[in-house]
């Protein structure tokens, strides 16, 4: 009997070119579900078959569960029962008792042969999977085999994969047949069905077909450094050039317009708009904003954000059909991009330096000309008067130095003011928070900041919430968590 199951696993492994172990964990499951049919009730049932001499014994065995936990009595014992068997056995491990085996000619041959072949087509759609993955071909070609549900089934090879109906080009009318290309978004090895989830309308995509049209950027002569999307109307790409003798747009672009044209085919006719990268923010944002002409950019690295002038006859170009223009660039660029026209940046320069010249009248106690001064020559904050090098302060032709150090010494009164009020309002960390296994100070008053300021109030945060409010990384933060919500469980 047991050199039937050395064959079996020997033939088996062979036919459908899987590792033996595959086989072996596949019988196991068959003579464990077989063995199973012995008993009324849901038992836990574990088979071991011998590797080498195919000789295999059978166990029935329940689970150790704290004594106030068993549900299911049938595979399930309390501590307190299993510590009268053995005394050493802890929580989470399992009492095993030894059954007679079953032959294994007489095991129901369907019931084990469907487990058996189910765990095979497993292992082989794994290997195949894994195969595909090794080439690290992250655009997909293939055929569309069939439907469901508005999914499309994509057959690449001997790999399938889906194309879900969201990932689709909007007004796209794909059907079963079509040849298609589409970009690997991501491996679903949770599913039973098609693992490989395609996308058309990610911006990879794009940069993919690129890469297919474009050799120069395969032998890294070009690079495509960004690229942003509005699928099946218009998107954006920025080039780079590594070689000073290659133009980026004319190479992307191609003899008139052939390969750019390959691209717009493939992506149901998205215009696409090829922009030249800079280093420099600013004017990778005039690139992106072309071909509207831009007079000024104003640049707030604090909100990553930029105020960008035009005359009013661009304005409508700038902002593009239902803001399209401007939402790409600033995809493209990562910068939250504010189009106005002259008018409305002047009205903006004044009603901000309005503002500041009030707060410097008030905190530094002066009067409306000397913070006009301030302001015409450049500061915008507090900190800026207490904090700027001396030196640039004293090249202000209108204040002399016993008035600038005056006004450095108020902004840091003024500022220790705000401070220490602030401290005040400041909700204070409680006790129990403080004396919280894996807390510090400096994190307990960091959370308190937030509002944060007892265990519940940390019990109730998400691991992804805590790693915003102060910083830390995931695993500390979910070990928080759980150290908080102890209690809850106790």
């Amino acid at each position: 009997m047991s050199r039937e199951i050395l064959l079996v696993v020997e033939v088996m492994s062979r036919e459908k070119n899987v590792s033996k172990e595959v086989i072996f964990d596949a019988l196991e499951l068959a003579l464990a579900s077989a063995t199973k049919k012995r008993f009324h009730e849901d038992v836990d049932v574990r088979v071991e078959v011998d590797r080498d001499s195919g000789e295999y014994a059978s166990f029935r065995r329940w689970h150790v569960v704290p004594d106030d936990a068993v549900e299911f009595p049938e595979r399930q014992i309390s501590l307190t029962e299993a510590h009268k068997l053995n005394s050493e056995i802890g929580l989470d491990s399992y009492i095993e008792e030894s059954l007679e085996p079953i032959e294994f000619g007489r095991i129901g041959a369907q019931a084990a042969k469907q487990v058996i072949m189910q765990k095979i087509r497993e292992a082989e759609r794994e290997q195949i999977l894994n195969d595909f993955l090794a080439r690290e071909e992250y655009l997909v070609s293939g055929t569309i085999k069939r439907m469901e549900r508005g999914n499309a089934i994509i057959e690449s090879g001997r790999i399938e994969a889906m194309l879900p109906r969201e990932q689709m080009i909007p007004k796209e009318n794909l059907r079963v047949g079509d040849r298609i290309r589409a970009y690997l978004s991501r491996v679903d090895r949770a599913g039973r069905g098609p693992q490989l989830i395609l996308s058309r309308i990610a911006p990879e995509f794009l940069v993919k077909l690129f890469e297919l049209e474009v050799p120069e950027i395969e032998d890294s002569l070009l690079e495509i450094k960004a690229a942003a999307r509005d699928p099946g109307a218009r998107a954006k790409i920025a080039v780079k050039s590594n070689d000073p003798r290659i133009d980026p747009i004319g190479t992307c672009v191609g003899m008139r317009g052939s390969r750019v044209q390959a691209v717009t085919s493939e992506l149901a006719g998205e215009r696409v708009d090829i922009v030249l990268w800079s280093p420099e923010p600013a004017q990778f944002v005039i690139n992106a904003l072309a071909p509207a002409e831009i007079s000024s950019i104003v640049v707030d690295e604090e909100k990553h954000s930029m105020d960008v002038v035009v005359e009013e006859e661009q304005l409508a170009q700038a902002i593009g059909r239902l803001g399209q223009n401007v939402r790409l660039a600033s995809e493209l660029t990562g910068w939250t991009l504010n189009i106005m026209t002259e008018e409305e940046a002047e009205q903006k320069n004044q009603e901000e330096s309005s503002s500041i010249i009030s707060q410097f009248m008030q905190k530094l106690d002066v009067d409306e000309e000397v913070a006009q001064i301030l302001v015409q020559e450049g500061f915008s904050s507090l900190e800026e008067v207490a904090y700027v090098p001396l030196t640039e302060m004293l090249e202000i032709e209108s204040l002399d130095e016993g008035t600038i150090n005056e006004l450095r010494s108020r902004a840091r009164n003024a500022l220790l003011t705000e401070a220490i009020a602030s401290e005040e309002k400041m909700e204070a960390p409680s006790a129990e928070l403080l004396a919280m296994e894996g807390m510090d100070d400096e994190t307990a008053r960091t959370l308190a900041s937030k509002g944060v300021v007892a265990m519940d109030d940390l019990a109730d945060l998400a691991v992804d919430d805590l790693v915003e409010l102060t910083g830390m990384d995931n695993e500390r933060a979910k070990q928080l968590i759980m150290t908080a919500r102890a209690p809850w469980f106790a």
